[in-house]
């Protein structure tokens, strides 16, 4: 009789199981009677339950879009606004509270609030639509019946209740698109915790410039000419004329006592700032790694006589990923209606972000401008330094809700650059007293997105492009954060932009916080966007660009120092010039390219170490075979070479380095490591434990070479044959929010992997790694676009996941077998095209008045 009870129990905890798992599953087909739309809409899915929505008027349009995107992703979406208001701790518990107090601090949700007085008319409208749209499908249901989500955490709390969705929850994801894509606050913080064991001249050596005699920058030509950039100006950039190692000009040093003080004292609080802000990125779903790859060549150079254009943007993975993919489509293009695109989403956001319409495509990868400076601040009491000065500091409460713990209140203090983000953390110390004045340093944060912009605007703005011109008024709006955008059309035009608010400053490069105190240290006002760089047709027939340097030395003004040092780009350039005529398979065969760049420059050296015969030498023997030099997933020679290159970094800087800032293994060190090769008798190849010893360059790449077979022995397996990169670089899906519960029923529910893939850091198929941790993916290609000028229905998409946020939907993770192999699914665009490829219709109706 007992097990008679048991199997009935069982049957029903496993029916209950999978009814609450399909539970938030939304419906695709049918009608809905939706309040607030003027006339029908039209939503249609493909196998793939990709949507293509079709409406008659703007509104409408992004009233479904809001629809959709709840159906889809609504916990995403609730889950990304609670991080941007700073009030992820209601949702999550007391584990977001620090995360909060930094968000709160910095004030995204009071910006976007701000940005929504300044937006066009048109602009506002369309935020409003989506938002109903967002809360028509949220309407009466429970929690559960939206997400799974919400029905685990249910488990450890009280019943939750969305709140209605708005405009300003739209605008807030604008500020942690740009919080993560500011480029070098985290190079600032990482320079100053260097110098806890260097000196700031050594760690300026590990930030080398850019290479321009071996890496071509995006802009090969041109100058500012009459208060315009002018491509023609000016003479072509020669390689031979450019110096190799150009090192950026750095702050000068500290030139007395108490401003070498403030930087030591300082060296706590960077630390405790650091911690909190290198967590943000992950949570937003972006990471370490970030960058992307996007690039067009003219129809010169194309197989169709048209452009292509190929991009692939760098993000964190997660499950669900970033991208939502999505068609939007006026039934009559017009003025009132202008809207013909499709393409990469944000769920939380309308418009497409990345994509194609009617006559263009545009793609987008980090230009890394500094737009971000820490300043140590000389604080006394509610009060600041400045210019010998002491200033109000201006003063807000703000208050915390924490689900199942107390609510907490602290004062977010204000500096005239901007916030003070070293009072964030609890945990932090008192960062340096000045004898005998009672003052304490602080260090603020003085950023451009902090300044209400209208980037949203702008997403609009290109969405609705129809040429070059109307494309470049409409990237003038994208103030933050700032992208290199690439441009192709249909009537056979390339080009490049450079937008965003980039400061001028009045002293220094950014690259070291600067003394609040003096004035000297101040922005001047912003690059006037006629003066960016841009190009339209370049004579090379193509426009490049991977995170790398902008434009050369002629220009001038500084853009930032952070930017790839080229090996990413300057392969994809390789690749392109190698071939006449190029196709979107051959474009799409690019993006999966895994050829290491740094292999070329390393491989010599290792090949000349004597290691004998047999055991180490077994690793040794794969790298003489290795003559691509690709880090496919089944190589083993990938597999020996990437863990050389681990120990390597581990046994050259970890002496030198805090822990927090040890090397990651990226473009970076790929250039630091290259300089060094050629010193091999520097300081940096000694090893600091062994004070008897002095090693050199050839010790210290024996010791790493003989480190990596006794690891890859250990990871994989006695015979080197049995070895494979995919084994080790393993990619894992986790889910932003309960993914890292530390509960494994619960971490089972939502993540998915691990999955074996090739590529790696500073590779075009860049799924990124960190050497410090291991050899675990952390970055990748979040999505793959290709796109045919001469026939958009030829054009090739793929997402890192699928469209779908709810875990087992078939569409949770549906397209991911298909990217880890390097495929890519068709890009239906024409109506036509769609309708033959419908799955599943939905109609939307408007709600008949009461």
């Amino acid at each position: 009789m007992l097990a008679i009870v048991l199997a009935v129990v069982l049957v029903a905890v496993a029916v209950l199981a999978v009814v609450t798992v399909r539970k938030p599953f939304p419906d695709r087909e049918g009608t809905v009677q939706l309040a607030g739309l003027d006339a029908d809409v039209t939503v249609l899915r493909d196998d793939h339950g990709i949507p293509q929505v079709y409406a008659d008027t703007a509104e409408d349009l992004f009233l479904a879009q809001g629809y959709v995107h709840a159906q889809d992703r609504f916990f995403e979406m609730d889950f990304r606004r609670h991080v941007t208001a700073g009030r992820l701790a209601e949702l999550v518990g007391d584990a977001a509270l620090e995360t909060d107090k930094f968000v709160r601090t910095m004030g995204w949700r009071r910006v976007a609030e701000q940005e929504l007085t300044r937006v066009s008319p048109a602009t506002r409208r369309y935020l409003d639509a989506y938002a109903r749209g967002v809360n028509a499908y949220v309407g009466d249901r429970e929690a559960s019946a939206l997400a799974l989500e919400y029905s685990v955490l249910s488990l450890s709390g009280p019943e939750y209740e969305p709140e209605p969705w708005t405009a300003a929850d739209s605008l807030a994801w604008l500020k942690a698109m740009a919080w993560d894509l500011r480029s070098n606050m985290s190079d600032e913080i990482d320079r100053v915790l260097a110098t806890e064991k260097l000196t700031r001249a050594q760690v300026d050596t590990l930030y080398p410039g850019f290479p321009f005699r071996r890496h071509d920058p995006i802009v090969t030509q041109g100058a500012v000419a009459s208060g315009a950039f002018d491509q023609a100006a000016g003479q072509r950039r020669n390689a031979d004329t450019d110096r190799a190692d150009d090192v950026p000009e750095a702050v000068p040093p500290a030139d007395d006592e108490t401003d070498a003080a403030a930087l030591k004292g300082l060296l706590g609080s960077m630390q405790g700032v650091g911690q909190v802000a290198k967590g943000l990125p992950t949570l937003l779903g972006f990471g370490d790694g970030i960058g992307s790859n996007a690039w067009a060549i003219s129809g010169e150079r194309s197989a169709t006589g048209k452009p292509i254009l190929a991009n692939d943007p760098h993000l964190a993975p997660s499950a669900p990923g970033i991208w939502h993919q999505m068609g939007l489509h006026c039934r009559t293009v017009n003025d009132e209606c202008p809207f013909d695109v499709s393409g990469f989403t944000f769920s939380g956001m309308p418009g497409v972000v990345i994509g194609h319409n009617a006559d263009l495509a545009w793609g987008m990868t980090t230009m890394y401008p500094d737009v971000t400076d820490l300043y140590v601040e000389q604080i006394q009491g509610d009060r600041y330094l400045y210019d010998g000065r002491w200033l109000p500091l201006v003063s807000r409460e703000e208050t915390f809700k924490v689900a199942g713990g107390e609510t907490e209140t602290i004062t977010v203090r204000e500096t005239q650059r901007g916030p003070v983000v070293s009072d964030v953390d609890d945990t932090l110390a008192e960062v340096g007293q000045r004898a005998g004045a009672g003052s304490a340093y602080g260090v603020s944060l003085q950023w451009t997105a902090l300044t209400p912009g209208r980037t949203m605007d702008a997403v609009f703005g290109i969405d609705k492009a129809r040429d070059w011109a109307s494309f470049r008024k409409a990237a003038r709006l994208f103030a933050v954060p700032s992208q290199n955008l690439v441009y192709a059309d249909t009537e056979g035009n390339i080009g490049y932009q450079a937008p965003g608010q980039v400061p001028i400053r009045k002293r220094g490069d950014g690259t070291w916080p600067a003394p609040g105190w003096d004035p000297s240290y101040g922005w001047k006002g912003f690059i006037p966007y006629e003066e960016l760089p841009s190009v339209l047709n370049p004579a090379e027939g193509y426009v490049v660009t991977a995170n790398q340097q902008v434009i050369g030395r002629q220009y001038p003004y500084l853009i930032g120092t952070g930017q790839a040092a080229g090996y990413r780009s300057q392969r994809i350039i390789d690749l392109l010039q190698a071939s006449s005529k190029l196709s979107v398979a051959d474009m799409t065969a690019m993006q999966n390219d895994t050829y290491n760049g740094q292999a070329k420059t390393l491989l010599p050296h290792l090949l000349e170490i004597d290691l004998g015969s047999g055991y180490y030498a077994d690793g040794q023997d794969l790298l003489r075979a290795w003559d691509d030099q690709k880090q496919d997933r089944d190589s083993a020679a990938a597999a020996y070479f990437a863990a050389v290159w681990r120990n390597l970094l581990a046994r050259t800087f970890h002496d030198d380095l805090p822990q927090d800032v040890w090397p990651g293994g990226g473009e970076r060190w790929f250039e630091v490591v290259r300089r060094l090769l050629n010193s091999p008798d520097s300081d940096w190849w000694d090893d600091r434990t062994t004070k008897t010893v002095r090693e050199n360059r050839d010790d210290v790449l024996r010791t790493a070479m003989r480190d990596a077979r006794d690891e890859m022995t250990r990871r994989q397996s006695l015979d080197p044959d049995r070895w494979s990169w995919g084994n080790v670089h393993t990619l894992t899906l986790e889910n932003q929010t309960l993914g890292t519960s530390g509960i494994a029923v619960v971490e089972k529910l939502f993540n998915r992997g691990p999955y074996e893939v090739g590529g790696g850091s500073g590779i075009v198929d860049a799924t990124g790694w960190d050497a410090a941790q291991g050899y675990e993916v952390i970055a990748v290609p979040s999505m793959r676009m290709v796109v045919d000028l001469d026939d958009l229905d030829k054009s090739r998409w793929i997402n890192l996941t699928g469209v779908s946020g709810h875990a087992f939907h078939r569409n949770y993770t549906d397209q991911t077998e298909l990217w880890a192999e390097g495929r890519t699914l068709p890009w239906r665009f024409s109506a036509k095209a769609v309708k033959g490829s419908t799955r599943d219709t939905l109609r939307l109706t408007a709600a008949l008045e009461q």
